[in-house]
């Protein structure tokens, strides 16, 4: 007896279907890396406008204790550190830290007294994400 024989076809996926996969997950990728860098851009702004928030209210203690705010030599150094011309009003520390904390990128905050933006207070701002003093994203405690 004559038995017909079937034969099984494995059928594999074709060049086309595999890079059109990776092509789809390539794309789901990169939008998913633009809106991670997006929010950690947003997260790193915040962060360095709340540090500015802390350094104002913290240099407002300074300058009940003192009369005036620290120099622009002095810097926010002063607020854990007696400058050389404190006396003995100087009630510090008024920071709880041993440095003052780095802006989320890496780099030292600016500070000066008097205030270019205010005379009567001092200037503390971050270069911000592009390092770079002077342009669109530097955070301070001046503008909105």
């Amino acid at each position: 007896m004559n038995v017909p024989r079937r034969t099984r076809r494995h059928r594999g996926f074709t060049l086309m279907e595999v890079l059109l996969v990776l092509v789809i997950l390539v794309m789901i990728g990169s939008i998913a890396v633009t809106a991670l860098t997006s929010a950690q851009r947003k997260a790193g702004i915040d962060t360095a406008k709340a540090q500015i928030e802390s350094f104002e209210q913290n240099l407002d203690v300074y300058r009940l204790s003192l009369n005036d705010y620290p120099s622009t030599s002095d810097g926010l150094d002063a607020l854990i550190n007696p400058p050389a011309s404190a006396d003995n009003r100087w009630g510090g520390p008024y920071l709880d830290v041993k440095q003052i904390p780095l802006d989320p990128w890496g780099n030292p905050y600016q500070y000066s007294y008097p205030g270019q933006n205010n005379q009567q207070k001092p200037d503390i701002w971050s270069m911000g994400p592009d390092r770079s003093e002077g342009t669109d994203d530097d955070v301070n405690n001046w503008s909105t």
